[in-house]
């Protein structure tokens, strides 16, 4: 047995081959990206589902993640109707937007059609109807989906291994890098945490003769980092962090955003996950209130009369206003000080004053803000499936909200 390796992001994908079919993948994403920065629209990276790590190079044992690819899927739909553009890189044959609705056995799509004409009627006058009582919910999701196909907002990508998901995904993310701040980036898909290198494969079917199976795996390179730091210019960056521990959950989420430098960490817990996330993000701490006495302190007067007096107000930077869940927090970053009648004077310099210490920005200057999101955890009774609430609809809300202050205040 090889020894364990540490793999990092760089020795990774000098080590592991790509998919074959990488290159005809992003090619379709460049032609995808260029068309929607052409109409000046937001462009969303969307993962889902589930990735496998074969134990075989001729694979017939394999370890899988648990995901039907639901969030995912969900949350495309409701980006689409946000009026974003859609990348979909999600595991082959995991929930897609719009054919999710039929595709669990508890709602098949079989079920709403009906056969008519049919007995001893001719070929050519039988035909397909949709259940009368399906027709309200069905020409909502087709009229949805009928809707996109026409504006082309929605490109699909599949992986099914853990190595075609981060193949895919740097590239992805350095094309759609082209579009900066309008890029986002929402990692839903449940990536393996540990893999099996090729090199360490068997090439046939593991034989069981031998009793009891031994695997050592290396660990999942961690990809956050360089997405932020090389993949990307200044995406929009979403992670998830899925728990079973509640009290895991928020320290976990703010490790994550120490360790790697993204924008928001989602975090939900195993049984509750359809009711309830929390938003983990990081903000600069207001500055320390001015020392008494602070407010009141002028400009020191030049010393030559004839050259021009600075103005502080066109120097100071504007008051900042950061919004959260409990309280807005005002941080003023700079004061104006005139005479009585509003001008600047000349004189003596004044004794100095005790100032405001300067904003930094290294990690002393940050903290953390939770926002919980909930809702019902039953829809009322007689709620048709169109009807009935899903907090990605709110996720997505927020999230699109977010992303077009961060664009603006670039």
């Amino acid at each position: 047995m090889q020894e364990s390796a540490s793999f990092s992001a760089e020795s990774y994908f000098a080590t592991q081959p790509a998919p074959p079919s990488l290159a005809e993948d992003i090619a379709s994403v460049q032609e995808f990206v260029a068309r929607q920065a052409a109409q000046n629209r937001n462009v969303v990276l969307v993962t889902s589902g589930g990735t496998t790590v074969p134990l075989e190079l001729n694979v017939v044992r394999f370890l899988d993640n648990f995901s039907a690819g639901t969030r995912g899927a969900t949350s495309a739909e409701y980006f689409l109707k946000a009026g974003y553009a859609v990348i979909f890189m999600h595991r082959q044959f995991s929930l897609q937007p719009f054919s999710r609705h039929y595709s669990h056995s508890t709602n098949p799509f079989l079920d709403f059609l009906a056969v008519e004409g049919g007995g001893g009627a001719a070929a050519d006058t039988v035909g397909v109807t949709a259940d009368k009582r399906a027709d309200a919910d069905l020409l909502s999701v087709l009229t949805a989906y009928k809707r996109v196909q026409v504006a082309g907002t929605l490109h699909t990508l599949t992986f099914v291994t853990v190595n075609d998901y981060l193949w895919l995904l740097r590239a992805v993310s350095q094309e759609l890098s082209v579009l900066r701040r309008r890029a986002m980036y929402y990692l839903a898909a449940a990536v393996s945490d540990f893999f099996l290198p090729r090199q360490k494969m068997s090439e046939h079917k593991i034989q069981s003769g031998k009793g009891s199976l031994h695997i050592e795996m290396d660990q999942v390179p961690k990809v956050l980092k360089p997405m932020v730091e090389e993949w990307t210019r200044d995406g929009y960056i979403v992670s998830f962090k899925l728990e079973t521990d509640e009290h895991l959950l928020i320290p976990k989420a703010r490790a994550a955003l120490e360790r790697y430098g993204h924008q928001v960490v989602i975090g939900n817990e195993l049984h509750t996950r359809k009711m309830q996330v929390v938003f983990v993000e990081r903000k600069r701490k207001p500055l320390p209130p001015l020392p008494p006495g602070a407010e009141d302190a002028e400009p020191e007067a030049s010393t030559d009369i004839n050259e021009p007096i600075p103005s502080a107000a066109a120097d100071a930077p504007a008051a900042e206003s950061t919004r959260t869940d409990d309280a807005t927090e005002v941080v003023v970053d700079g004061n104006r000080t005139t005479n009585e009648d509003g001008e600047a004077t000349l004189g003596p310099p004044p004794p100095p004053k005790p100032q405001a210490p300067p904003a930094t920005h290294d990690d002393e200057s940050m903290t953390f803000v939770e926002s919980w999101l909930r809702i019902a955890s039953q829809p009322p009774a007689g709620t048709t499936m169109a009807q009935v609430k899903e907090i990605e609809e709110d996720i997505i809300a927020e999230l699109v909200r977010r992303h077009t202050a961060w664009i603006e205040h670039a």
